[in-house]
């Protein structure tokens, strides 16, 4: 063979090498282990979903793509957790509604007062075309894509003086979670936001440097603050929901399979979640009455002077609220 003619052949041999090495490449090159943050403790039902996604992630693409949870705030708080889901370092969050809303006036809509007065009502709203909606701007604003919304039921008062109505919390520091719609509400009906780190929470109680704190039923029960509280009064106002995040430079890398089987999973999950939440927080309610603290009711309040001082304030801001009213009136 002629120099030229061998030097044609290595080049030719060259050529499909690397053609097939980079214009093709295989499934097995695709494989991502996606690191998945949030803030919930192990046990709690955000977690528990998180990590039955990532096992069926797994099964489904017989290991190509898994998942590695990484619960209670290893990887940082959520506005940490954020940045790394808007450069690439973090592929997955779990992300409360009160940091996105704080970011997008809008999405803070799914946190306003008085939507619905149950958590089965809540079970229902979050699932709405107009619930899921809120999630649309987050690929503008944020950086990340939004695949839906799980829950917490509805959030309930615990406090260390003896209370029966909303209307008695005028004057007490209440620890609550920091994000402006809430913030706003509890200033309405007279309490004094308190902001402590959420580990610091039960020895603030413990110690009188809040009167009380408000939080869901599942993470109280987990924190029993009924051991520090005489009372628990039952708002049925306010809801904390959940997104799972991707963030948008680890989506565009995905291709549209792989992206649709992230969505479904993603939706199964929410839906046991939200289940999980609905059949068992029923049974946790009835372990707080025979715990001992006083459970009251809200009876007899009137939320609409309420209602509409905070949609003054806040309809400007997130119109969408107006729907999501109108929703949950009906459920």
């Amino acid at each position: 063979m002629s120099l030229s003619r061998r030097h044609f052949v290595q080049a030719a041999a060259g050529t499909a090498a690397s053609s097939l090495l980079f214009s093709t490449p295989s499934r097995a090159a695709a494989a991502k282990d996606f690191r998945l943050g949030l803030i919930t403790p192990a046990g709690h039902s955000w977690n528990r979903a998180a990590l039955g996604f990532g096992e069926a992630l797994k099964k489904a693409t017989d290991g190509r793509l898994s998942a590695t949870v990484f619960h209670s705030g290893q990887l940082g708080n959520e506005s940490a957790m954020m940045q790394q889901l808007q450069s690439g370092a973090l592929d997955m969050g779990w992300i409360q509604a009160a940091e996105l809303g704080s970011r997008v006036a809008s999405v803070a809509a799914i946190n306003a007062p008085y939507l619905v007065r149950s958590t089965t009502n809540v079970a229902t709203l979050v699932r709405t075309p107009a619930a899921l909606k809120l999630l649309e701007v987050l690929p503008r604003e944020t950086g990340t894509i939004g695949l839906g919304w799980g829950i917490t039921g509805m959030r309930v008062v615990f406090s260390t003086k003896n209370i029966s109505t909303p209307t008695e919390l005028k004057g007490l520091k209440l620890r609550i979670n920091p994000t402006p719609v809430y913030r706003d509400f509890y200033q309405l009906l007279g309490a004094a936001p308190t902001p402590i780190p959420t580990p610091a929470v039960f020895d603030a109680m413990s110690n009188g440097q809040v009167d009380g704190l408000e939080a869901d039923i599942e993470f109280s029960w987990n924190q029993r603050f009924d051991r520090v509280s005489k009372v628990l009064l039952p708002m049925n106002a306010l809801f904390m929901p959940f997104a799972p995040l991707v963030s948008g430079r680890i989506w565009q890398t995905l291709d549209a399979k792989d992206k649709e089987l992230i969505r479904d999973l993603i939706k199964q999950s929410l839906d046991a979640q939200i289940k999980d939440i609905v059949t068992t927080e029923l049974g946790l309610i009835d372990k707080f009455k025979a715990s001992g603290i006083a459970f009251k009711s809200d009876s007899g309040f009137d939320p609409a002077p309420v209602i509409r001082e905070f949609d003054k304030l806040w309809l400007p801001k997130a119109p969408q609220i107006a729907e999501l009213r109108k929703i949950g009136a009906a459920l």
